[in-house]
């Protein structure tokens, strides 16, 4: 089963993201922000990273600059943001983001990237 961690400050978001993933079949860890994700990061293998921008303490960019550094397995990283500028997409790709999304997503607008980066067939 592959293992997804979702990155966010915002407890509804993490909710909404943690049922549609596990309704596809996916174990789901959460983190609030990115210093909580590194650390979980560095403990444990994930196939998947669900990384918002905007969050306290780390902010997605230096979460995922910071990932790409380490010697883990690197699995993919899906941004998720309200930014919608060109800008914000670069910093994210520049991160070191696989994509880059813009909320509010519906769940099938999740899912098949996910299974994408996963090289998984789409449910």
């Amino acid at each position: 089963m592959k293992r997804i961690l979702i990155i966010d400050d915002a407890a509804t978001v993490r909710m909404y993201h943690r049922n549609i993933l596990q309704e596809a079949g996916y174990k789901v860890d959460e983190a609030v922000n990115g210093l909580e994700a590194l650390e979980k990061a560095l403990q444990s293998t994930y196939d998947l990273y669900l990384v918002d921008v905007n969050m306290p303490k780390l902010d997605g960019y230096a979460f995922l600059r910071e990932l790409r550094t380490q010697d883990v397995p690197q699995a993919p990283a899906i941004m998720i943001s309200t930014q919608a500028s060109g800008p914000d997409r670069q910093r994210a790709f520049a991160a070191g983001a696989n994509l880059y999304i813009v909320k509010p997503i519906q769940p099938e607008q999740l899912l098949a990237p996910i299974a994408l980066l996963l090289g998984e067939t789409l449910p």
